[in-house]
């Protein structure tokens, strides 16, 4: 079974001939895979990332997600969709300095009642569910603390946190390892995957460090499996 499915797939930034474009014959990610997606900046990787998850939508072809016709849903029913399945972690984080660390990682729940279900019915239960991803990614003891206060690897963390809470079924990471060491890396990842075993998630990494590769059910070059224009360049 798929999570996510991409068949004939086309996207351009303009409609202007010579604007950056890409398209996609057939991609899958199969339930409980996990893959990692490389290739050069500029190549379009973030641009498949916004169409997988629904903030870009294609000129032609078909995204399934989960089964569901995903590209053909409604804005608003696609932000729905992306809130019940999808846990994202972003490459800036996007962590709420103004906000405790626990509040960070419990936000999806407010987006979506199937997570907040998934994570407890009752707000001691959830916040409970959060401290646990919290103390499995190494983060004991400071969820009142804000972010700000964080350093870059320990606000990774929080973001992978954010992004399992309520066990969604696909985790997108837009290149999560990029501002971490060598060995942060390595924690990061045998943290992520560990938690990524225990709800069965499906997982979607890019990243440019081949080094992260033995991890993954399968890499992929994004020039492997999609033609690119690159006139008018966009990522």
């Amino acid at each position: 079974m798929s999570a996510i499915l991409l068949e004939d797939t086309t996207f351009s930034w303009s409609p202007k001939p010579g604007s950056f474009s890409l398209k996609i014959e057939r991609f899958e990610l199969a339930k409980g895979e996990s893959v990692l997606l490389t290739g050069p900046s500029g190549s379009g990787k973030s641009t498949l990332l916004g169409l997988i998850c629904g903030t870009l939508v294609p000129n032609s072809g078909s995204i399934t997600v989960l089964e569901q016709p995903f590209s053909q849903l409604s804005g608003s029913a696609r932000d729905r969709f992306r809130a019940d399945h999808f846990g994202v972690i972003f490459q800036m984080f996007n962590l709420l300095p103004y906000l405790s660390i626990l509040d960070n990682v419990l936000i999806p729940l407010h987006f979506s009642k199937k997570r907040q279900q998934q994570a407890g019915n009752l707000a001691q239960t959830r916040q409970a569910e959060a401290r646990r991803i919290l103390a499995s990614l190494g983060l004991e003891q400071i969820d009142r603390q804000k972010t700000s206060d964080l350093s870059v690897g320990q606000q990774q963390r929080v973001a992978a946190a954010r992004a399992f809470i309520g066990a969604p079924e696909i985790i997108i990471a837009d290149e999560p390892t990029s501002s971490l060491d060598e060995g942060r890396q390595a924690d990061f990842m045998e943290l992520l995957f560990a938690e990524k075993a225990r709800t069965q998630a499906s997982l979607l990494m890019v990243s440019h460090d081949l080094r992260l590769a033995e991890r993954f059910d399968r890499v992929i070059n994004l020039e492997d499996i999609c033609h690119i224009d690159k006139v008018g360049q966009h990522p």
